[in-house]
């Protein structure tokens, strides 16, 4: 059997006196939608950039198509097929969307930018994925949200990622910019060339576009099911019965 597209095993992470990692144990299949959920200072985002090379795990190891890596730096991480697309997105809104496609990866032809290569592709990719823009000399500041992050997620895609973190794609969108995204995570999953984690907190949406559901509490994967196995009654209950345990606590 081919090995998992990613493995976290017994990470943990610490800021001084706070902990944010306990002891994490994730899997991520080859081609595989997983949705990590928790709440918030759960440390989800910490993990994340963990996996993507920001920060260095205080312990344990992770693997990258069964390969251990020791994660330098972001540039790192993406060397080796890892990217993450953040609810800032890290795009330039002055900038055109065929720009910021090519964002510090320009295709020049001698000392000058080839900008009739990069609008030609930018189109093509874009509408490979399905994303449509009908103008790609266009500032994106003039975009849409739904717009914006699938910009970004096509340019980690055209960037040769192989596995794609997201976090928080579908935060503060509406159901037509939100509708655009899951369509793209769904486009992606069934190319099969991309292994996916989503962080989210819309429970009905992880449903909907992943295949397994992992919830992080108290440092640690606490739940890993796949998602035709669970509701989101289910998940609700898990997050109601930790904010209960909380107060408990509290007081």
């Amino acid at each position: 059997m081919e090995p998992d597209a990613l493995r976290v095993e017994h990470v943990a992470k610490r800021f001084g006196a706070l902990t944010a990692l306990a002891d994490v144990n994730l899997r991520l299949g080859r081609g595989e939608v997983l949705g990590l959920i928790g709440d918030n200072g759960a440390g989800k985002s910490t993990l994340l950039k963990i996996i993507c090379g920001y920060h260095r795990p205080d312990s344990g190891r992770i693997l990258v198509h069964g390969e251990e890596v020791a994660l330098r730096s972001v540039d790192h991480a993406r060397s080796v097929g890892i990217d993450t697309v953040y609810q800032d997105l890290a795009l330039i809104n002055e900038l055109s969307v065929y720009h910021n496609m090519f964002l510090n990866r320009e295709k020049v032809r001698g000392p000058l930018l080839n900008n009739r290569l990069m609008r030609r592709l930018a189109k093509e990719h874009l509408d490979d994925m399905g994303v449509r823009i009908d103008d790609v000399t266009v500032e994106v500041a003039k975009l849409s949200g739904g717009q914006r992050q699938a910009i970004a997620v096509c340019r980690s895609v055209y960037s040769d990622a192989r596995i794609l973190l997201l976090d928080e794609p579908l935060a503060a969108m509406g159901a037509k910019e939100g509708a655009l995204i899951l369509n793209l995570v769904r486009d992606l999953k069934a190319r099969g060339n991309v292994s996916i984690i989503i962080i989210a907190h819309n429970y009905a949406h992880v449903l909907e576009v992943c295949d397994r559901v992992n919830m992080l509490q108290h440092g640690r994967i606490t739940f890993d099911k796949a998602t035709a196995d669970t509701t989101v009654a289910e998940l609700t209950e898990l997050a109601v019965a930790e904010y209960r345990a909380g107060r408990v606590t509290k007081s």
